[in-house]
């Protein structure tokens, strides 16, 4: 997992330092990392001049160079600009003429630039001015690396990087600060925070708790069995509230995972087979101890059938309370958690249709069957649009829960089926949309400008966008963030409201016991010892990002199973 770039300017504005324009106590300030030669920056000159109309004295705006890393003309025209402030003191006319004159230069528009403002030649005698020039360049280009510029222009509305478009009314609106922009921008901070998924779903797990401790506790429990449904065709389909969470919206968290583990095992850290190999042993390995311990146990008896139990793991707060610990832990090694678990939940949802489920409906599985093998012939087909995939995936969770099977495994079929391509060619694509916007531009240039494209040239943009992330690739960019802070919240507050009384070891205390031994103690033996062995043999390998203890410690989380 990529760090997430800074938002922030790594420094304030200095009015004594900064090149500003504008009203030193102004309540808005909007900063531009530029390039001289970059076309986007002369194409926004246009739209900070706007603001500044609309603005005016409430508005300051900062100019900070960011040349075009592979332009040397780029580099000169900021050091001249730059120049032209240590000597005379005219940056901003020099770098009004930069901007008229640009984006592209040759060695003689500089001359003609220094000729026009009477800058000094840049001999021995201005040796000192053409150095703190160069050294004022090199200090804003360390400023926008430290503050995450990547491109130019970059702006930033008081101190916060501005992901908006470059459209006058877009900045207007961030800089005024407008309801839905601060909601967005909140909600971009919060998500941004590397912990923030996992300390959510821990403190909707503790409000759980507390809540079904507390006098409301019966209520609380009662409002998440009741009923809740829709009628189709004089057919009523409901479930309980609980169901609808664990079997419905964690769909969506297994769709997430499923296509992340996908990724990993096509493209990615699972790539080879005897990286591969390393979660599917372990996993098997975090199944098959806690079995053993549990009839070690409980060896005879009606309670011995409970086999099953410590076997699943319960995956959404795996997950979750890895990411929690945020750079601490490799990417690898969460690799391997959401591989083994996966691999865990699955072999869960076979057990309990083989050895706990009532008569399975064949014609729901056949169904089932049947979805799954049109969904597999629309990803040979090259079929990329997603309503097909949707629709589908739809009806394949309803026949696995009228089968009788555990209906999330709707969610990993789904991302098993969903469709990758080979990367595209950004440079090609590019060109393509460009090409589109100038013969737009050159049909009729004012009806563009103030109405847009026209609908087939509109049709040929949304396929570029469509051609730069495959399926796969955009299914887990929607969804993911909906996994992370709706559905593992809800899971949180719906199944962790346990109720703490020591009755339950009074009456059942072999089976706690049992249980407790399986998953605090089985899963991570099971999983460490697998994963030795495995790496022992030769069967697999172990990447070298995390060592044997940080294993065990992953191996802990997968015991995670209270719910």
């Amino acid at each position: 997992m990529a760090q997430a770039r800074p938002t922030r300017l790594d420094r304030p504005v200095d009015m004594r330092r900064d090149h500003a324009l504008g009203n030193p106590e102004a309540e808005l300030t909007l900063v531009e990392y530029g390039s001289y030669t970059s076309p986007a920056c002369h194409a926004v000159h246009e739209v900070v001049a706007d603001l500044w109309d609309r603005f005016g004295d409430k508005m300051r705006y900062v100019f900070r160079h960011r040349p075009d890393a592979d332009s040397g003309h780029a580099q000169r025209a900021a050091e001249l600009a730059e120049y032209a402030s240590e000597t005379t003191g005219d940056f901003w006319p020099v770098h009004d003429a930069l901007m008229k004159r640009g984006p592209t230069f040759t060695p003689d528009d500089f001359d003609q630039i220094a000729r026009e403002f009477k800058l000094p030649p840049r001999d021995e005698a201005y040796a000192s001015a053409d150095q703190a020039a160069k050294r004022r360049v090199q200090e804003d280009v360390e400023s926008a690396q430290r503050s995450g510029v990547l491109i130019t222009p970059t702006f930033f509305i008081n101190n916060r990087r501005y992901e908006g478009s470059w459209d006058t009314s877009t900045l207007a609106d961030a800089m005024l600060g407008t309801l839905g922009h601060r909601l967005h921008a909140a909600t971009v901070d919060f998500v941004r925070w590397g912990p923030s998924a996992g300390l959510l779903l821990l403190l909707m797990s503790v409000l759980a708790v507390v809540l079904a401790n507390a006098p409301i506790g019966p209520a609380f429990d009662s409002w998440w069995r009741a009923s809740f449904g829709f009628e189709l065709n004089g057919r009523t389909f409901t479930l309980p509230l609980l169901d609808w969470v664990n079997h419905g919206l964690l769909t969506i968290f297994f769709l997430v995972v499923g296509l992340e583990i996908k990724r990993e095992f096509t493209v990615g850290h699972l790539a080879t087979l005897r990286a591969a190999a390393l979660p599917v042993v372990a996993a098997l390995g975090g199944i098959t101890v806690p079995i053993l311990l549990y009839l070690l146990v409980v060896p005879q008896g009606p309670l011995s059938a409970g086999w099953g139990v410590p076997i699943a793991t319960d995956t959404a707060f795996a997950v979750a309370l890895i990411v929690l610990l945020g750079d601490r832990v490799p990417v690898e090694l969460r690799v391997f958690l959401t591989a083994a678990v996966i691999i865990d939940d699955l072999v869960a949802i076979a057990v309990i249709a083989l050895f706990y489920a009532g008569a399975l409906n064949v014609q729901y599985l056949i169904a089932s069957a049947a979805v799954t093998g049109l969904l597999m012939a629309l990803n040979h087909w090259g079929i990329y649009r997603s309503l097909p995939y949707t629709v589908l995936g739809v009806l394949l969770w309803i026949c696995l829960h009228e089968a009788g099977l555990h209906a999330t495994l709707a969610g990993v079929i789904l991302a098993i089926v969903t469709p990758t391509r080979p990367p595209a060619n950004l440079r090609a694509l590019l060109a393509q949309a460009e090409a589109i916007i100038q013969a737009e531009t050159r049909r009729a240039r004012e009806a563009v400008m103030r109405h847009g494209p026209s609908e087939p040239a509109l049709r040929a943009l949304d396929a570029i966008h469509d051609r730069i992330e495959s399926p796969a690739d955009k299914l887990l960019r929607s969804t993911e963030p909906w996994s992370s802070y709706g559905v593992l919240p809800l899971f949180a507050l719906a199944n962790a409201g346990v109720v703490l009384s020591l009755g339950v070891f009074e009456t059942h205390g072999s089976l706690m016991l049992a249980i407790i031994l399986g998953l605090v103690i089985g899963k991570p033996v099971g999983i460490v010892l697998a994963a030795w062995l495995a790496v022992r043999f030769g069967i697999a390998v172990k990447p070298a990002a995390y060592a044997w203890r940080q294993l065990s410690g992953a191996g802990v989380l997968a015991g995670i199973g209270f719910t």
